[in-house]
């Protein structure tokens, strides 16, 4: 099976591309059922699949050179599909090499410190990739479309308007790019889903028994918030997206679609690393050698 050119992969991901102070319409300009041209019978398994392996090979790589490390930054709104693009788009790599962390609801601990805190306890160490199933972004999207939430946070009694959010963007920014300068690339993924497919997906989790356990009452209740949370979105994308740590908007209607583009986004990235297998020196070789020879003796 061959390996996915990196020409071809940079030319899928490129459309998908924020560049930086880009403005961001997300419903004029990125449409979530766009499939590159793609057909999902004829192209789909095939490119996943080699997807996975170009991943496989990389990540075996990075974890053997150990010197730097990948973050994936996953952000969607509910039944976007992330927990199956993980599933899916991570399914070859050797699992000792890859951490998953799913930010839930934070407790009274980290409440208590600046917003940044409880996110760098689950960076990746050199040579592993860490996955934020949602992350230090819910710190301008749920608390901006929930404010009252910043009290939870004990935050000092200042301007909450804009000049907040300017605030957190900018330290976003700062910390990310103090991240990439020691060695941890940053991919960073919003899946970008319909409020019609959504609305199909939610169902799906009433209807089949399967998938009740989905559901929650509290996804209901977010999706009244749909303007709100594509206009924090929007922002968010439009004042984060940096040369060091892009955003990439990923169409998320087509599932299959999905897994390509965010197997292909972090596949661009290690292709850029380059990691490799480290070699000995020659006195390395020569104490080898004398290892396979006592080894032969029996």
């Amino acid at each position: 099976m061959a390996e996915p050119q990196p020409d071809r992969i940079a030319e899928l991901i490129a459309p998908l591309r924020i560049e930086p102070g880009e403005r961001v319409r997300l419903r004029r300009d990125h449409d979530p059922g766009y499939t590159a041209g793609l057909d999902r019978h004829r192209d789909g398994e095939d490119l996943l699949q080699r997807g996975v392996a170009l991943l496989a090979d990389h990540q075996a790589r990075l974890a053997a050179q150990s010197t730097r490390g990948v973050l994936v930054v996953l952000q969607a709104l509910d039944a976007a599909g992330k927990d199956g693009t993980i599933r899916h788009v991570m399914s070859g790599v050797n699992p000792q090499g890859v951490r998953v962390h799913s930010f839930k609801v934070p407790s009274a601990e980290e409440r208590a410190h600046d917003f940044l805190w409880r996110y760098g306890s689950h960076l990746p160490a050199r040579g592993e990739i860490a996955i934020f199933n949602r992350s230090h972004y819910e710190e301008v999207l749920v608390v901006r479309v929930h404010p009252h939430l910043l009290d939870d946070e004990h935050v000092p009694a200042v301007p909450r308007g804009k000049e907040l959010w300017q605030r957190r963007f900018k330290a976003i920014n700062e910390w990310e790019r103090h991240l990439t300068e020691d060695g941890f690339h940053i991919v960073k993924l919003f899946l970008n889903v319909s409020k019609d497919e959504q609305r199909k997906r939610l169902l799906s989790r009433i209807d089949e028994p399967a998938k009740n356990w989905k559901f929650s009452a509290s996804d209901l209740a977010e999706r009244q918030h749909w303007a709100d949370y594509q206009r924090a979105y929007a922002d968010m994308l439009a004042h984060t997206s940096t040369e060091h740590a892009p955003w990439y908007v990923i169409p998320a209607d087509h599932k299959w679609f999905a897994r390509i583009a965010a197997a292909a986004v972090i596949a661009d990235t290690l292709i850029g690393i380059d990691p490799q297998y480290p070699t000995l020196d020659r006195k390395g070789r020569r104490e080898l050698r004398q290892f396979r020879g006592a080894l032969e003796k029996g």
